[in-house]
């Protein structure tokens, strides 16, 4: 449970004393984070090996779910399907696609280059683990850092990546090459591609090889070296109206001879597809963006709870007395980018920032970042007196160290844990301004909220099944 306060003010460049906060004094590093996180018109993020991008529009976000069906690599395994929800968003320079997130440059002639965070689907299955891999330590996903460079043309694009593990997991690096052609037919999207991957020996190995100690009776050791994987696939959208879109794909990945080779890997040809629905979010005029750009700038407190997330939210279970103590300190920067449409009383705006984790000794303290989209209402009958606001936001979260608290409860419940989550964030607030008849203060806010990751109940392979 958490004390949250809230200040949204207006950003406006000004050309002859430069950027500045309307109505507050704030430290230069508000300012510093203002001016790196409000970019938001812009063109999708680079379509290169994402199957997310292009979905949305140029500085729209979007909500959604998509499943994934994969024959799993491992032998015995049989089909893995994983659920994920989708968080959306296409800023000028920053985007995020449920899975990877970065920052992206554009230059003329339709080229682009990006700097991303990317999640690796491949790992060991957490429940049901087939006879091939019985008694072996468990490999898991893995974060990468990559680069993209990105050239379109009129037939469609072509795109280059590399990726390296650092997670500390498998340390192995990634190099991609690939195309598509895209067609159009009225609202139908139909891209074909293509794809050559080369994996260094340690990437491979991490996943499909077999250690000395990890030998058994029709298992030996076993090293699959470095290779190249050959895909090849479509993937298409249909646009249902101008804010509900379908999209779907399939695909087939012939692996490198040294991994098919492997004692506990099946020598066939991967298939896998995947289906979604995505609600994408058009940005209206955000009341004062003619004189500025509004921004949120919200600070929190909170200590950790014995309590559930749905308890907490019902206000059933108020309790932040534990042994461990432990506790955390957030800022953000947010932005809305839609604003009581149609006269409702809604708004949802995207956040992003850092969480420090203090462990109280129990490990070393560590900081984790934050990006999500989140919705406010206030349609309260009270509302026109004090505004009354409960919010619910929705994003990932990635944090240097598995906090103490988590790891402690995925080990009574026997399940992996995971750096990378799900992230939500329930509150409800009041404005300050109202309580205490100050003008200057209606957009400053005091409330309560749940800091939370969650690995959505176990079905989300994006989250290692936490």
């Amino acid at each position: 449970m958490a004390f949250i306060l809230e200040y949204r003010g207006v950003f406006r460049t000004d050309s002859r004393s430069g950027p500045i906060i309307r109505h507050a004094r704030l430290p230069r590093v508000f300012v510093a984070c203002a001016l790196v996180l409000s970019a938001t018109a812009a063109p999708p993020a680079a379509a290169t090996s994402d199957f997310l991008s292009d979905i949305t529009e140029q500085g729209s976000a979007g909500w959604g779910i998509v499943t994934r069906f994969e024959q799993s690599p491992y032998r015995g395994d049989g089909v893995r399907i994983d659920l994920m929800p989708l968080y959306l968003y296409e800023g000028e320079h920053l985007y995020l696609h449920t899975y990877r997130a970065g920052l992206k440059l554009d230059f003329e002639s339709g080229k682009r280059a990006a700097v991303f965070l990317s999640h690796r689907f491949e790992s060991f299955p957490v429940e049901r683990v087939p006879a091939s891999l019985a008694g072996m330590s468990t490999r898991v996903p893995g974060t990468d850092f990559g680069l993209s460079y990105e050239q379109r043309f009129d037939w469609g694009h072509g795109f280059v990546e590399v990726l390296h593990d650092v997670s500390n997991n498998s340390g192995g690096t990634e190099g991609r090459l690939g195309a598509a052609i895209e067609w159009w037919r009225g609202r139908l999207m139909f891209a074909p591609y293509f794809m050559l991957s080369a994996r260094d020996a340690r990437l491979n190995g991490y996943y499909y090889g077999v250690s000395a100690s990890e030998a058994a009776a029709g298992r030996p050791a076993y090293r699959p070296g470095a290779g190249v994987n050959a895909s090849v696939g479509v993937n298409a959208r249909y646009d249902l109206s101008d804010t509900w879109h379908f999209f779907a794909g399939m695909s087939a990945t012939l692996w490198a001879s040294g991994v098919r080779r492997s004692p506990i890997v099946e020598d066939r040809v991967q298939l896998a597809a995947y289906g979604g629905l995505a609600y994408e979010f058009t940005p209206t005029p955000v009341k004062g963006a003619r004189d500025g750009v509004p921004l949120t700038f919200k600070v929190l407190h909170g200590r950790s709870s014995p309590c559930n997330l749905l308890p907490i939210m019902e206000l059933r279970c108020r309790s932040i007395s534990t042994d461990d103590r432990t506790s955390v300190d957030s800022f953000e920067v947010g932005r809305p980018f839609i604003e009581s449409p149609h006269g409702w009383p809604v708004m949802i705006a995207w956040y992003a920032g850092l969480l420090r984790h203090e462990e109280r000794g129990l490990q070393p303290d560590f900081w984790q970042l934050n990006g999500y989209l989140k919705a406010f209402y206030w349609g309260f009958p009270w509302s026109g007196r004090v505004r009354t606001r409960i919010g619910f936001g929705g994003g990932l979260s990635y944090a240097q160290r598995v906090p103490f608290v988590e790891a402690r409860d995925q080990a009574l419940r026997n399940r992996n844990t995971s750096k990378l989550l799900q992230y939500v964030d329930p509150t409800i607030d009041v404005s300050v301004g109202d309580l205490f008849g100050s003008k200057e203060l209606r957009e400053t806010y005091f409330g309560l909220g749940v800091s939370h990751r969650s690995g959505i109940f176990g079905m989300a392979q994006i989250f290692d099944n936490v």
